[in-house]
């Protein structure tokens, strides 16, 4: 095991020094940035700006000044929001990390249980329904679900408020704040579960269709266990090995937000920050959060292959 994490950790090494110099070069070879394109500042001030953030230097030194800050915690300085990118960070990436963990969560929960029924009452009414409604959830671009939404729950019956975190000029505290920002979060963390509920879950319900025909099943029912207890103790454990692989991918998820939800929401999240600074050209705080991401990715990855071994100890690391 030690052995196979250290080979890891070199490759991850090796792949993020890739990633690094690719995410660089793709945002300082391209045309633009936030301050050529102010019309405010005059030409000799636009060049002074680009003297005093180094922009008139070769590309090649540029990425090497910002490798060596970046190994010591320093990502840049936001052109657009005149604050460093790491306080950013810090300010908007829980929120998104909110709202993407409960969806998660939820979207889990949906998956696995609708999954295990609709596979083990295959082909009947129940199964159907939950086909039709998934393929009809999947085909629906989400910018219509949550305008949808907004629109009935938010305008027409006042139930839920339409974006924000917060009410506007609210000072709630304590309890009331945590009330008040899981009022806000409803709409958004339906739309991502309607969202992403119905891949995985069948995704689920293929693997437990493929599970429940194995022979040990059949031995299990033999031996007069209940039904509940096969498929939840002894079929799910199997069909959930190869969703494990997955797990790699969710934890990027987690910090990276949606940027479409959020902008829709207008949640104060990573993602609603990241598509103003791409309007922007905000090109530190997008290279920082992109080098971010790429970073979650490759450590999710290997948190993934870790836990397929865990469960499942035939699998040789």
């Amino acid at each position: 095991m030690s052995t196979y994490i250290t080979k890891r950790i070199i490759y991850i090494i090796a792949i993020l020094f890739a990633s690094s110099f690719l995410i660089f070069c793709l945002y300082a070879l391209t045309p633009g940035d936030f301050i050529t394109g102010n019309i405010k500042l005059t030409p000799e001030r636009k060049a002074e700006l680009r003297e005093i953030y180094g922009l008139n230097k070769p590309v090649i030194e540029r990425y090497a000044i910002w490798m060596k800050n970046a190994f010591h915690g320093n990502f840049g300085y936001s052109l657009s929001q005149q604050k460093p990118v790491l306080t950013l960070f810090n300010q908007y990436i829980w929120n998104s990390f909110l709202l993407a963990a409960v969806s998660t969560f939820l979207t889990w929960l949906i998956a696995v249980v609708v999954g295990v029924i609709a596979a083990y009452k295959q082909y009947s009414w129940f199964d159907t329904f939950v086909m039709v409604a998934l393929f009809a959830a999947m085909s629906i671009p989400s910018f219509f679900i949550g305008l949808f939404l907004i629109k009935i729950l938010a305008v027409d019956w006042k139930w839920l408020p339409p974006g924000g975190m917060m009410t506007t000029g609210s000072n709630a505290t304590g309890l009331a704040y945590v009330k008040e920002v899981i009022h806000h979060m409803i709409l958004p963390v339906m739309v991502m579960t309607l969202l992403g509920v119905g891949s995985l879950t069948r995704y689920f319900r293929s693997n437990m269709i493929d599970v429940i025909k194995q022979d040990y099943i059949r031995t299990a029912r033999a031996k007069g266990l209940k039904e509940r207890k096969v498929l939840f103790t002894h079929a799910l454990r199997n069909a959930l090995l190869p969703a494990i692989t997955l797990v790699g991918f969710e934890l990027p998820a987690l910090f990276g937000g949606s940027l479409i939800i959020e902008k829709i929401f207008n949640w104060p999240g990573i993602g609603q920050l990241y598509m103003q600074s791409f309007g922007l050209r905000d090109y530190p705080l997008l290279m920082g959060f992109t080098l971010f991401i790429a970073i979650l990715t490759v450590i999710g990855t290997l948190v993934s292959d870790i836990l397929y071994h865990v469960a499942d100890p035939r699998v040789r690391l």
